[in-house]
């Protein structure tokens, strides 16, 4: 298996467009990407949090979400739920996505048989490359 990750990504106003949803199908055909669990949660004015369905997000018709209908491995719970509900701002929506990047489980599992093992990993925030990247443009 490789590497599993989460994302939590905050819709403001509830307003999901769809945009990169062929993205991430792609992602899925091409084999780079195995969705775990997808989940959308809801921030009320009130500060109330809720789950929601896979739904109609963009007003056409079409379930937006339905190829990813039933996509629950059982990692995420309430309290992933109310834990990304602190991150929201009130009346904004958010997607929750883990999912397994498959294409690194054959490079994890040579070094696996080779004897190495991860001993530290982590990710840098897009902007703090971006920043880097024009210190080393400017200088």
């Amino acid at each position: 298996m490789g590497p599993i990750d989460y994302i939590v990504v905050e819709f403001p106003g509830n307003r999901m467009t769809g945009e990169g949803l062929p993205i991430l199908v792609d992602l899925v055909d091409r084999g780079l990407i195995r969705i775990l669990d997808l989940l959308f949660v809801r921030k009320d004015e009130d500060g109330s949090v809720a789950g929601m369905e896979v739904a109609d997000f963009d007003g056409d018709g079409a379930l937006d979400l339905a190829v990813f209908e039933g996509a629950s491995s059982g990692l995420l719970g309430e309290d992933d739920i109310a834990e990304a509900g602190k991150a929201l701002e009130p009346g904004n929506s958010a997607g929750i996505l883990v999912y397994e990047n498959v294409w690194a489980a054959p490079f994890a599992a040579a070094l696996r048989r080779g004897g190495a093992q991860l001993v530290a990993s982590g990710r840098i925030p897009v902007p703090a490359v971006l920043a880097a990247l024009e210190d080393t443009d400017a200088g």
